[in-house]
């Protein structure tokens, strides 16, 4: 088999150039500094506490600090704005969920686009809502419950994380 000269020139170059290839993916290695996650609600809340599990297992895996900043208010909006404004180095994370879709429904006045500015990376968790009353209640579902509530506002009472929050959202949405 003859080899044309500017084949053999590439098949050269390319193996000449081929030593240095892993030292340049080893140099490229991330993170090289701590890496900051901001998170949009308070501190041992569960979104704290899920980014601050998160973060144990990546700085054991990766050898790099994960630090957790707390950025509360505007159901998370606060925290998703601060890591729009950041370098789009990939050392400001945002651990989030999906009280930033409905932010951009409660808010008219958001100063970023959650599909524009902020892109995802991993899907970490599954939740979802759950409505606990005591026995004794007179609403046995949620029907009944909504029933309850709008004929007997000044009787029920909800506890939430904030404007913007899940609970905040059921609880509007089962007033509406």
């Amino acid at each position: 088999m003859k080899l044309p000269r500017r084949n053999f020139l590439h098949l050269a170059a390319g193996a000449a150039a081929l030593p240095t290839v892993p030292r340049i993916a080893w140099a490229q290695s991330y993170p090289t500094r701590p890496v900051r996650i901001v998170v949009g609600f308070t501190v041992g809340g569960i979104y704290d506490t899920y980014a601050h599990l998160i973060a144990q297992w990546l700085s054991e895996h990766l050898h790099r600090s994960f630090i957790i900043e707390n950025r509360t208010g505007a159901g998370g909006s606060i925290a998703t704005e601060t890591v729009a404004r950041a370098a789009p180095d990939g050392y400001t994370l945002l651990f989030t969920g999906s009280n930033d879709c409905w932010n951009t429904a409660i808010y008219d006045n958001l100063s970023f686009s959650y599909t524009r500015d902020i892109v995802p990376v991993a899907s970490l968790t599954k939740g979802m809502g759950v409505m606990v009353v005591p026995p004794s209640f007179p609403a046995s579902s949620v029907h009944e419950f909504i029933a309850y509530a709008r004929d007997n506002p000044a009787k029920v009472t909800v506890g939430s994380d904030g404007v913007g929050s899940g609970p905040h959202v059921f609880w509007s949405c089962s007033r509406a």
